[in-house]
């Protein structure tokens, strides 16, 4: 069995298997680029060959462009290529529609790397898959042990809450435009909320493309006021990116109740730093006990850690005689979740 470090290993393009002469999730172009999933600071655009789920091709190609990449070859689900002398496949991760673990496999080793992935129930994407492997490359965006996320229903139960006290008030959720959006949308509809949903234009192509691939967000409509008034949404939800409702756009809503879909909620004061009325704690990561549960699940010979919190999940790690060591890769943001 070779060494890990010498199947993969941390470059300052990302991180590269010399065998196949491939990246996983490249910070800048590279010839051959493997991805995880369809977010910007994993799903770059300018590499010659990409690899990944039809559904993250597809999700580039809708951000980015038909051109995002010289070419680019869809992977079925636990589908085994062959690259150069390294065996890859691609498993669910459970993050966003199409996201996937990588795992890595040569010479009687393997290596999963997760890319982002949580554990939560998720109806608008494959759950993880628990994948056996000597080498984990676990995120840990949320690995410190006051990240402890609620249940997603009672986050959805006090926006629903506050729509019915509060009726004459528009409610603006802001989401990431890939994944949280849609998730927000698709448990509203699973608790009984059957009213039409207003979007933001930046999330009408990505909802569409959601909604082509059998997720079913009920009826979605523009989040304009053009040829209407403020009160016509009064008791509405209306979701787009976080962005949008710190410029003049979120004030043409009537008297709205600012909300914020995200596991950073959790964190009092950000919310408070971003002027947040009503935090919904709604991750697309894994929360600590999550994180801990699933390294104890796979029980790798080694855990490497990656953009998040480092450390902590590195000292878990050696409190319990686990081997792990920190990546420290560099270009990947949690501030998006």
């Amino acid at each position: 069995m070779i060494k890990p470090e010498n199947l993969l290993r941390p470059t300052p393009e990302g991180l590269y298997c010399p065998p196949g002469d491939f990246f996983i999730d490249p910070i800048r172009p590279v010839e051959r680029a493997l991805i995880t999933h369809g977010h910007a600071d994993h799903a770059r655009p300018g590499s010659g060959k990409v690899l990944a789920t039809r559904q993250t091709l597809d999700i580039m190609a809708l951000r980015y462009g038909e051109n995002f990449a010289r070419e680019r070859q869809a992977v079925g689900w636990g589908e085994a290529l062959r690259i150069g002398d390294v065996t890859v496949s691609f498993h669910p991760a459970g993050h966003v529609l199409g996201s996937a673990q990588i795992a890595v496999a040569h010479k009687g080793l393997r290596i999963v790397a997760s890319g982002d992935y949580k554990r939560r129930v998720d109806p608008t994407c494959l759950p993880f898959e628990p994948v056996p492997c000597d080498v984990f490359i676990t995120e840990a965006t949320f690995a410190l042990p006051v990240f402890r996320h609620p249940d997603t229903a009672a986050e959805i139960g006090k926006l629903l809450f506050s729509l019915q006290h509060f009726p004459e008030r528009a409610h603006l959720v802001g989401a990431y435009a890939l994944g949280k959006a849609q998730r927000v949308i698709k448990h509203l509809r699973e608790a009984g909320y059957d009213a039409p949903i207003y979007i933001h234009g930046a999330l009408k192509t990505l909802c569409a493309y959601y909604q082509d691939q059998g997720v079913d967000l009920g009826r979605l409509r523009p989040a304009t006021v053009e040829g209407g008034k403020k009160t016509d949404f009064a008791g509405a939800v209306i979701v787009g990116p976080p962005s949008a409702f710190a410029d003049k756009w979120a004030r043409r809503f009537p008297d709205p109740v600012a909300s914020f879909a995200s596991g950073w909620m959790r964190v009092r004061q950000r919310a408070r730093q971003r002027g947040v009325e009503l935090p919904l704690i709604i991750s697309d990561h894994c929360d600590w006990d999550e994180l801990t549960e699933t390294v104890a699940e796979l029980a790798p010979s080694q855990l490497w850690v990656t953009h998040g919190r480092e450390e902590a999940l590195v000292r878990w790690c050696e409190l319990r005689q686990l081997s792990a060591k920190p990546l420290h890769l560099v270009g990947y943001e949690d501030e998006a979740e």
